[in-house]
């Protein structure tokens, strides 16, 4: 082999192979990579892994824990249970700057420094750096995480079962409850996030201005059980119930929602608490007209479903308004609409409710005040600076008085009671920084033109929210044999509530224990759990053809699970999460099952989501699947 021959091969790195027949082949581009570079390869995508997690899990608790104050662990895993649908864009949008863009940027950058230094000396020691705070900022998060959602107590509460509960619950069911005879009106205004908080040191707030006053003189001249004390008294938000929806069930029901994860929670269920009585479903029994009213979707969090199974209410939401042309199909701000038209709709629909000879159970949620930082909108006063939530909290306390006064114009409001209550503590990140960490802070109450007298007009209570729901009922007049519903107390009655038997801390801690009796009620059974386990996995087919007049669904792939299905049905819903219709599916004899649905009834085009569920021996459960599909014009 000649010098040059040499020198040629060895600057190529590789050699000239010739066939059998001595012919020269090309050299060889492509080759079988060394076991070496398979290693390093895997090696190098685990690293740019665990870098992405890192940045994306850091990010999530900064974002996370920044933007909510209170976050609990009970509130996360309903959240997690329930859809998305109607979620503010701007907590969507939000997440997707704060936490994900950093993880992409941060991927991007570990790949391009792995493919650009990959023949550079310390290549390795690059790749072990990176690698090592990859796991580190891993295990940085997840300590985070551990330490401030309290992690280990709350562990080892939901292995320890309770049965404060069950113990102290009394079954609106089988209580006496007795209503006058001229039935009186409610209305029910949850304000989103609010606290008597925000009201001055002076009035019984935790701050040194006061951004309710209208609400303070409200509660002051009204009911807030606050006895022959002149400052705000409000209720304690106990676990199960320190977000919208937990606010919400446990003003109504007098109990925690809590429901149990390992059993799939409420996303495999198709009934809220179906076996419990609720406010709602009080008042549809002595023939209430009832409507529920919020400017965002209803469906977040479980709340259709909640108020359609408790009380048939008419739902009023954001999806409604668009439909009967209240704002434009294309109106959106924050989680829907804004509180100023929220107001007005109301008014409107009042003056229809009081114009009838039915009783009315009128139910609102408010939503500008939502963290973080809360909805400016026309109405919004600058009386604080840069200080934007307490402007919008200001804002609030502002259009609530203005409603009041005019329902106290109207001709039905003498037979009227009026229910003012915060859902729950607000989340947002810093606004209470400066609150006392002596300060106990409490939901915001107070109840107007009620037709009860406080047995002991002195005394100061100490309630919870569990408490508004038989107390609602003894303001509109009804008489409670024994002064307690759910876990709450007739707050008009002199009867102790359970926090002023066992104290808030004590009560909470068992709140936060596991409990089979709420587990029952939920209807979420171990069966159920075995039957929605065995449906995920057959990871059911859809099959979705159309013509110009029907639209044909097949469902394929449930041989597995055929003996737990009694039904089989087929929900559809609109690009705007509004479920369009809810039909059984035909079983034909090769095992799948189908159905057909004229198109007009979806709509003629558009983007929709089909999901599954059953009918089975274990109740109704949903499949984990959805599928989306386009109607083209």
């Amino acid at each position: 082999m000649s010098e040059k021959q040499s020198i040629f091969q060895r600057f190529h790195g590789r050699k000239k192979e010739t066939n059998p027949d001595g012919k020269k082949n090309r050299h060889k581009i492509f080759r079988k990579p060394s076991a070496r570079e398979v290693r390093t390869a895997i090696l190098s995508v685990l690293i740019v892994l665990a870098v992405t997690l890192a940045v994306f899990l850091i990010f999530t608790c900064r974002w996370a824990f920044t933007t909510w104050s209170n976050l609990k662990m009970d509130e996360i895993i309903f959240e997690l249970s329930e859809p998305l649908e109607g979620t503010g864009d701007n907590m969507i949008s939000g997440f997707l700057a704060a936490c994900v863009l950093p993880a992409g940027i941060a991927a991007a950058a570990a790949i391009v420094c792995l493919v650009l230094l990959r023949k550079k000396s310390f290549i390795r020691r690059l790749r072990l750096l990176l690698g090592l705070g990859g796991l580190a900022g891993i295990v940085a998060a997840a300590w985070v995480g551990y330490t401030k959602l309290d992690i280990g107590n709350w562990w080892s509460n939901r292995n320890k079962d309770s049965s404060f509960i069950e113990d102290n619950y009394v079954d609106p069911s089988t209580a006496t409850i007795t209503f006058p005879e001229k039935k009186r009106n409610l209305i029910y205004i949850y304000l989103e996030s609010m606290e008597m908080t925000y009201a001055d040191k002076d009035n019984g707030g935790g701050f040194d201005f006061n951004c309710i006053p209208e609400l303070t003189q409200l509660a002051e001249e009204n009911e807030d059980f606050s006895g022959s004390s002149d400052k705000l008294n409000g209720s304690y938000a106990m676990n199960g119930a320190t977000w919208t929806m937990g606010g919400i069930f446990a003003q109504t029901s007098g109990l925690p929602l809590k429901t149990s994860l390992g059993n799939n929670g409420m996303s495999t269920q198709t009934s809220f608490f179906p076996s419990i009585t609720t406010l709602g479903d009080i008042l549809q029994q002595q023939g209430y007209q009832q409507v529920f009213m919020l400017g965002s979707n209803a469906t977040f969090g479980g709340r259709r479903l909640y108020f359609t199974d408790h009380g048939n209410y008419n739902i009023m939401d954001y999806l409604y308004a668009k439909e009967v042309g209240w704002i434009p199909s294309n109106y959106k701000v924050w989680w829907g609409y804004e509180d100023e038209k929220l107001f007005a709709n109301a008014k409107n629909e009042l003056s229809t409710l009081g114009s009838s000879d039915q009783p009315f159970n009128f139910t609102m949620l408010t939503v500008d005040t939502h963290f973080p930082n809360g909805y400016v909108c026309e109405l919004c006063p600058t009386t604080f600076g840069d200080n934007q939530y307490a402007n919008v909290m200001a804002c609030s306390s502002a259009q609530v008085a203005s409603f009041i006064q005019w329902c106290q114009q109207q001709s039905w409001y003498d037979n009227t009671t009026i229910v003012i209550s915060g859902d729950h503590l607000t989340m947002d990140g810093d606004f209470c920084n400066d609150v006392s960490s002596d300060y106990n802070r409490r939901v915001y109450t107070c109840y107007i033109n009620a037709d009860a007298t406080v047995a002991n007009p002195d005394k100061k209570r100490t309630y919870t929210t569990f408490d508004d729901f038989p107390t609602t009922l003894a303001a509109l007049g009804c008489t409670i044999d024994g002064d307690r519903l759910g876990l709450g107390t007739n707050l008009f009655s002199d009867k102790k509530t359970l926090t002023e038997k066992y104290g808030v801390t004590e009560m909470n801690t068992e709140l936060s224990r596991k409990s089979s009796f709420m587990t029952k009620l939920a209807g979420i059974s171990a069966e159920s759990s075995r039957v929605s386990k065995e449906m995920n996995k057959a990871k059911p087919k859809i099959k979705v053809t159309y013509d110009n007049d029907n639209v044909y669904f097949v469902i394929s792939n449930l041989d597995k699970i055929e003996d737990d299905i009694n039904s089989l049905y087929v929900s559809i819903y609109d690009d705007s999460g509004e479920r369009l219709l809810m039909h059984s599916a035909t079983l034909q004899t090769d095992g799948t099952y189908w159905l057909g649905v004229a198109r007009n009834v979806i709509g003629t085009s558009g983007k929709y989501t089909l999901r599954l569920h059953v009918d089975s021996a274990a109740g109704d459960i949903y499949i984990g699947k959805t599928k989306s599909f386009t109607l083209p014009d």
